[in-house]
């Protein structure tokens, strides 16, 4: 089925030509394979550094706080400071919380046991189990 594109051709000063278009297979990409473990290790390291600043800026800011709280002895400052001690202090036990993180992951991949799980089941009456619990006593 031709279609016509004559006036078309004709504004743009042009001569189309039929062109027969077969479709081909969609291909999808791979997704690209990634290292876990060493996007892991770079995330901890940059995790890792951020604390330490967070931690060295929080006591530089907490030692110019302390030092306008004596010079002022103004109860706003105080408060501040307290504000700071415990922003740092929340900071450290985030630094322990990513150590903890990593240990729990290192060991979920080390850690790769199968558990085993071997159940005994009797069947039939009573009377029959009380029988050969006995017979297994007197056995021994």
């Amino acid at each position: 089925m031709k279609k016509d594109f004559g006036s078309i051709d004709k504004a743009l000063n042009t001569n189309s030509i039929d062109v027969e278009v077969t479709a081909t297979p969609e291909v999808k990409p791979e997704p690209p394979t990634r290292d876990i473990s060493k996007e892991l290790d770079k995330d901890y390291e940059y995790t890792r550094g951020n604390l330490y600043s967070l931690i060295e800026k929080g006591q530089e800011t907490l030692n110019g706080i302390m030092e306008l709280a004596d010079e002022t002895q103004s109860p706003r400052a105080y408060e501040v400071a307290g504000q700071v001690i415990k922003s740092v202090a929340d900071t450290t036990d985030k630094l322990l919380d990513l150590q903890k993180k990593l240990k729990d992951i290192d060991e979920t991949k080390s850690s790769s046991t199968t558990n085993v799980t071997n159940n005994a089941m009797f069947v039939g009456s009573t009377a029959e189990l009380q029988k050969m619990l006995k017979d297994m006593g007197s056995s021994k």
